[in-house]
């Protein structure tokens, strides 16, 4: 699984926090997956609102460049209202480890959104890792608890189906969205050159690609 980690710019001071517990948590479950850090870096001069940032989020995940996105804003929740209102994306709010723990059991979304500001204070580091830690302990959308598995995983199995039925797919988004947020989105090197050169998905590598030579 290719995990990829970006945040807002107004959090850039946490991106390196942020990278280095998605790491050490993808590690401990020990399944060889990638993590990929997109930014925004501390000392970068780049600007970019949540906003923008999820639509990142959407084209990695719509591409299939990525398989899974950790994201966050100073509270985390317009990061996951942003990114839940566009295609290919089911992302969860997880301040705490149980949080984090029943996303990834119940709803085994694919991104998941974390406050780097609200409530970091003293400490803040030790509380993300624990949340990183139980966000990827043991399978996603195994159901929970054991004894009700079942019936949850297929309840994350509708909503899913419901998501996907209820969005545009990205297709017919993307001749609808704002060019100057799309202009914005696209500008994110590190994002737009891993999709073009790790996408899986042809049709949406070649609207990104045609739209990136519309800006050129």
């Amino acid at each position: 699984m290719k995990i990829g980690v970006i945040q807002a710019s107004s959090q850039r001071e946490k991106n390196a926090a942020l990278y280095a517990c998605t790491a050490r948590a993808v590690e401990r479950r020990g399944r060889g997956d990638e993590v990929i850090n997109f930014g925004v870096f501390s000392g970068s001069d780049a600007a970019f609102s949540y906003v923008e940032t999820a639509m990142c989020i959407s084209l990695m995940l719509s591409s299939g460049a990525v398989d899974f996105v950790v994201t966050g804003c100073s509270s985390g929740q317009g990061m996951m209202l942003a990114c839940n209102s566009l295609p290919g994306v089911l992302c969860g709010f997880v301040q705490t480890p149980q949080d984090a723990f029943l996303f990834g059991r119940i709803n085994g979304g694919n991104a998941a959104s974390v406050p780097l500001g609200l409530n970091y204070g003293w400490l803040g580091q030790i509380n993300l890792q624990c949340v990183l830690d139980k966000l990827f302990e043991g399978d996603f959308g195994c159901g929970y608890p054991p004894e009700d598995a079942a019936r949850k995983a297929a309840d994350a199995t509708l909503v899913k189906r419901l998501n996907a039925a209820t969005k545009r797919d990205m297709a017919e988004a993307f001749a609808r969205y704002d060019p100057d947020l799309m202009k914005r989105a696209l500008s994110w090197r590190e994002v737009r050159e891993y999709i073009l050169t790790h996408g899986t998905d042809g049709t949406v590598c070649g609207l990104i690609r045609r739209s990136v030579s519309d800006v050129e």
